[in-house]
C-alpha cells in the first residue's frame, strides 16, 4: 500500500504539469488510433474480399468498358460457378457531399456470388421483381434515414438526368467487415435506358465478376479467361477481388506510407516530451531520493518509483486517448461521409495504442531513473540545502 500511494502523489504533486503532460498523452494516442484506422479502412475492401472470387475488366484500363457478350464465353471456362457485372454509376444524392458508391448489377446472379451480404426473403423477392428497384447497405440506409419503399433519386453524372429508384431491401453484412455502404440497382434498367438515349452505347459493363470451384485454381482460371479474349478489340485482364481492390489502394500508397510515417512520429514526439517532464520531475527530487537512500532503500526502489510514476501517467493518458479515439472516428466518418466504408477501430489498433502508452511510460523513465539511482547520499542532501 505504501508505495502505490507514494508513487500516485508523486503523480500529482505538481498538478498543472502533469495534466498538461496526460492532455499530450491523449491527443497522441487518439490521432495515432485515428491514423492507424484511416490505414486499416483503406484496406479494408482488399482485406474483406474472396478467395473464390475474379474480378475480369478491360487490359487497358478500368474506364473502358467489356462487352455484355463475354458473360457467356467466360461461363463456359472449366472452374467457374457463376458469373455476374456491375458497373459503376457515380450519381449524385442531393449534393456531392453525400457520396457513396452505386453499381447496376445483374440481379439474381450478382447476389448469389456475394452470400456475405444478408438480404429478407421477402426483400430479395421485391428487389428482383422491380425493374427500377434498389438496396442498400445497413450503415447507408441508417445513415439518410432511409426505409423500405422510399423512392431515392440520383442525379447523374456519367448518365445524365435523374434516375428515381425504389428502395426494395436493406442489406446487413455477414461480418463486420462486409461493406454495407453501398447501393445496388438493375443493370438492365440502366442499359435499356441508356440504349434508347444513346443507341450502340449499351449492352456493355464495366466489370464481370466470377465464382470459381477451388481458391488454389485462380492463377490458371485467370490465364484461361483472358486467353478466351486474346487479339479481340477489347481484351481483358483477370486478378483475384483482392489483387483488383489492391490495385486502388496502390494509387495511393504514397500518401498511406506517409500516414503511417506520421502516425509513429507523433509517438516519438510525445515520448520526448514526457521524457522532459520526468527528467524535470527527478531532478527536483534528488534530495528525497538521497533521504530515501540514507534510510536504508536501495538504488532499484528510487529507479522504480519513477519508472512507476511515468508508467502510471502513460497509462491514464493511453487509456483515455483511446476511449477518445472512438467519438474522434466518428466524427471524421460523419465528415468524409461513405468514402471509407469500413472505418472502424478495431481491437488490434487499441492494442497498438496501449502498447505505444506503455511504450511512452517506460522510455521516458529510462534515463531519470538511471541517473536517480547514481545520485550519491552526500550530494542529494546537499541539495536540500
Amino acid at each position: 500500500m505504501f508505495i502505490p500511494l507514494l508513487v500516485l502523489r508523486n503523480a500529482f504533486r505538481h498538478k498543472l504539469r502533469t495534466a498538461l503532460t496526460i492532455l499530450g498523452i491523449v491527443v497522441a494516442i487518439a490521432a495515432f488510433g485515428l491514423l492507424r484506422t484511416l490505414v486499416d479502412a483503406w484496406y479494408a475492401g482488399a482485406n474483406a474480399s474472396s478467395s473464390a472470387r475474379l474480378v475480369t475488366r478491360s487490359a487497358v484500363s478500368l474506364v473502358f468498358p467489356l462487352p455484355l457478350s463475354y458473360a457467356q464465353k467466360i461461363r463456359q471456362v472449366p472452374g467457374i460457378t457463376g458469373v455476374a457485372w456491375a458497373n459503376w454509376f457515380g450519381g449524385v444524392y442531393v449534393n456531392e457531399r453525400n457520396f457513396f458508391p452505386q453499381f447496376a448489377i445483374s440481379g439474381a446472379g450478382y447476389l448469389d456470388i456475394y452470400p456475405e451480404f444478408i438480404l429478407s426473403e421477402g426483400e430479395r423477392k421485391a428487389f428482383l421483381a422491380d425493374r427500377t428497384g434498389a438496396i442498400a447497405g445497413r450503415k447507408l440506409a441508417d445513415k439518410f434515414g432511409w426505409k423500405v419503399g422510399d423512392q431515392i433519386p440520383l442525379r447523374g453524372t456519367i448518365y445524365p438526368g435523374t434516375w428515381t429508384f425504389n428502395l426494395r431491401g436493406i442489406y446487413d453484412g455477414a461480418e463486420p467487415s462486409t461493406d454495407t455502404s453501398t447501393f445496388f440497382f438493375h443493370y438492365d434498367y440502366l442499359n435499356e435506358t441508356v440504349k434508347q438515349r444513346y443507341g450502340r452505347a449499351g449492352d456493355s459493363t464495366g466489370v464481370f465478376v466470377e465464382s470459381i470451384v477451388h481458391p488454389e485454381d485462380a492463377a490458371d482460371v485467370s490465364q484461361a479467361i483472358d486467353a478466351t479474349f486474346k487479339n479481340s478489340l477489347a481484351e481483358t485482364l483477370t486478378e483475384t477481388e483482392k489483387a483488383f481492390q489492391l490495385g486502388f489502394v496502390a494509387m495511393s500508397e504514397a500518401i498511406l506510407g506517409a500516414i503511417q510515417a506520421v502516425s509513429y512520429i507523433v509517438i516519438v514526439i510525445i515520448m520526448a516530451v514526457m521524457a522532459n517532464t520526468m527528467a524535470m520531475t527527478a531532478r527536483e527530487r534528488y534530495g528525497e531520493y538521497a533521504t530515501l537512500k540514507a534510510l536504508g532503500f536501495g538504488n532499484g526502489f528510487v529507479a522504480l518509483l519513477i519508472f512507476f510514476e511515468s508508467l502510471g501517467i502513460a497509462l491514464v493518458g493511453g487509456l483515455l486517448g483511446i476511449a477518445l479515439t472512438f467519438p474522434v472516428s466518428h466524427a471524421f466518418v460523419e465528415t468524409i461521409g461513405s468514402l471509407l466504408s469500413g472505418f472502424r477501430v478495431s481491437q488490434q489498433t487499441m492494442v497498438i495504442q496501449l502498447a505505444a502508452a506503455i511504450a511512452i511510460g517506460v522510455v521516458a523513465a529510462v534515463v531519470p531513473a538511471w541517473r536517480a539511482a547514481r545520485v550519491r547520499i552526500v550530494d542529494g542532501l546537499r541539495a536540500i540545502g
